[in-house]
């Protein structure tokens, strides 16, 4: 039967290291329990072998002082030195050539002639024995001579029952403490763990006070211990990531509803104008028509955003294939030759590199996108090429423009959404600020990355691929 706790109680860290603990302490007082009735056993059997061979050496000695073996029986009193202090003693002594039993000072000592009879007679051998009744005994037994030269058997032995008291005292004694100090563990376990927890509720309190405008608190590391410390700076690293995001979603949101605003407010304006007075066919017509061109700019703008929604976060949607960038980057090549020769712009091609597996629409797409910004801001009557290359297990495309460099403070920005280092001349060519943040979107889905260098006269966006042979890609969005 499992023990039910209250839910709290069961999620409480002080609860589990107070447990723990006890659990801990039981195992270590249980080994040290058994260790020291070992210990106490083995210092009790060495004490009572110490004490034989001290009272078998005192034996002999009085042994040889009694002249012959007849004069054994007469010559009790002299065994009294043997058993002063040591009221637990028995003796008995047989003669060695027939067995006939000359002395014995007591029952057990009677006794203890038949159980070391038969046993090793070595008289550094100790033995050890139990009574039907449960009184434990030791004994050794072996040979001595009187004074006439004749053997003497001799049978010593001792009680141990006072000893297996002691034991059974020592480890009632025990049993009897340990509940009460697994208690102080315990109780001890759960001060030293609620007190230890202290930076944890810190930071509980901390983060239930954050929300969308505190974002810049942190968490001093200096006053926390090393474990904590360390969890401190992700702690803090994490919020600097979400108030980084935060703010570029607030200025996305700003972006978005300015970049909607312009082309609405066209929108109202002409048609509220057109409604002030009759206007003739022609008139309305070309109301009309300009209307048209707003809303295929709404339009396209709204397309372009819920593209890169799906591509940040339904990354695994995408079909994927072997795509051969070269011949990718001539098709799109071909497809703004006709652009590009209205600035007198000329598309150049080359290099190789092994297939990708990436979504090939999306690939012309990003590849599109690049070579259209470069087209945009190239000098006239200049080149623009388009490489392809690989290098170990990624392959990648790098398209070159000539044009004004993008200043230093702008290339960590470029991708961003509605991002414009030249805002007035992007609206001017028809730019919205997605494209190259659509280049990002589809490389991320793939894995790959994009990037940018630039310096006066030249700037390079890079698109970089898993090759196909690596097999970047989840294998979940195969299809």
């Amino acid at each position: 039967m499992r023990l039910a706790l209250p839910s709290r109680l069961r999620g409480s860290l002080a609860l589990r290291v107070a447990l723990a603990s006890v659990v801990f302490g039981l195992v270590v007082a249980g080994g040290t329990v058994a260790v020291g009735v070992w210990n106490l056993s083995r210092q009790l059997d060495e004490r009572a072998a110490l004490e034989m061979q001290g009272r078998r050496e005192l034996l002999v000695h009085l042994l040889g002082a009694i002249p012959s073996v007849a004069d054994i029986g007469e010559s009790r009193d002299r065994f009294s030195h043997l058993f002063f202090g040591h009221d637990t003693l028995h003796l008995a002594l047989n003669e060695a050539e027939t067995g006939r039993v000359l002395v014995a000072f007591s029952e057990t000592a009677a006794q203890s002639v038949t159980l070391l009879a038969h046993t090793n007679a070595d008289p550094d051998v100790m033995h050890a024995w139990v009574t039907p009744g449960g009184a434990r005994f030791s004994g050794m037994h072996g040979t001595g001579k009187v004074a006439d030269g004749r053997e003497v058997e001799y049978y010593l032995s001792i009680d141990r029952q006072r000893d297996a008291t002691l034991s059974a005292g020592f480890i009632k004694a025990t049993l009897f403490a340990l509940p009460w100090l697994l208690a102080l563990v315990a109780i001890g376990a759960g001060l030293i763990a609620t007190a230890g927890l202290a930076p944890v509720h810190r930071f509980i309190r901390l983060a239930a006070s954050i929300g969308t405008r505190s974002l810049d608190q942190r968490v001093s590391p200096a006053d926390l211990p090393s474990e904590l410390a360390e969890m401190a700076t992700a702690f803090n690293a994490m919020l600097s990531r979400i108030d980084e995001g935060y703010r570029r979603l607030e200025e996305f949101s700003g972006d978005l509803a300015h970049e909607m605003r312009t082309p609405v407010a066209t929108l109202l304006g002409r048609t509220q104008v057109a409604l002030t007075r009759s206007r003739s066919a022609a008139e309305l017509r070309a109301v009309m028509e300009g209307n048209v061109d707003e809303l295929e700019r709404l339009s396209a703008l709204i397309s372009d955003m819920l593209f890169i929604a799906r591509a940040d976060h339904d990354a695994r949607a995408i079909h994927t294939e072997a795509v051969d960038l070269l011949h990718e980057a001539h098709r799109v090549a071909d497809y703004l030759s006709l652009v590009a020769e209205e600035k007198g712009v000329h598309i150049q091609v080359q290099g190789q590199a092994q297939p990708i597996l990436a979504d090939r629409l999306l690939v012309q797409r990003a590849i599109t996108n690049l070579v259209s910004n470069a087209i945009r801001h190239a000098f006239d009557n200049s080149t623009i090429t388009i490489a392809i290359d690989s290098s170990g297990t990624e392959a990648s495309l790098a398209v070159t423009n000539a044009g004004e460099a993008i200043a230093p403070a702008h290339l960590d920005r470029v991708f961003d959404r509605f991002f414009r280092g030249d805002p007035g001349r992007s609206r001017e060519a028809g730019g919205s600020g997605l494209g190259l943040a659509i280049v990002r979107s589809i490389a991320t889905a793939h894995r790959g990355s994009a990037g940018v260098r630039s310096e006066p006269g030249r700037t390079t966006f890079t698109l970089t691929f898993p090759s196909e042979a690596r097999d970047g890609l989840d294998p979940e969005t195969r299809r």
